[in-house]
């Protein structure tokens, strides 16, 4: 058996890096976070924060410091999003929306991780839940 069980990301800040992606996702930082670890909870998998002395911010898209991961994010509205996540502390890096209004666009949070806002075309929504096209 193998089971994913946390997706962890270091941090010179574990409390405020999680509430930025807290706020992001809509989901509250876990009540045992603190200085060291701090959790973010999606079901049976957790966003997690690990405070790492002398953290190196990436530095993408340079490879001097790589960004090693990152995340994707579906968005049924990607223009509201970015005015959310811009007013949140993220940064505009790249934008690849085409004229129909799908593709992604790369974003840093505040401490540099790249992360992206993506619009995919076929997506529908079900309730709160992206339902991709079938690929068969």
């Amino acid at each position: 058996m193998l089971r994913l069980t946390d997706f962890i990301i270091d941090c010179p800040d574990t409390m405020t890096i999680a509430g930025f992606y807290a706020e992001v996702t809509g989901r509250p930082v876990k009540d045992d976070s603190d200085e060291d670890w701090a959790g973010i909870s999606f079901g049976k998998i957790e966003l997690a924060f690990q405070r790492v002395d002398e953290y190196r911010a990436p530095t993408w898209p340079s490879a001097e410091h790589p960004k090693q991961y990152h995340l994707d994010f579906e968005v049924d509205d990607i223009e509201a999003e970015q005015a959310r996540l811009l007013g949140l502390g993220a940064t505009l890096q790249r934008d690849h929306v085409g004229p129909e209004g799908y593709g992604f666009r790369v974003y840093t949070d505040p401490i540099g991780h790249p992360f992206c806002l993506c619009r995919n075309k076929g997506v529908v929504w079900d309730g709160d839940e992206p339902v991709w096209p079938s690929k068969g």
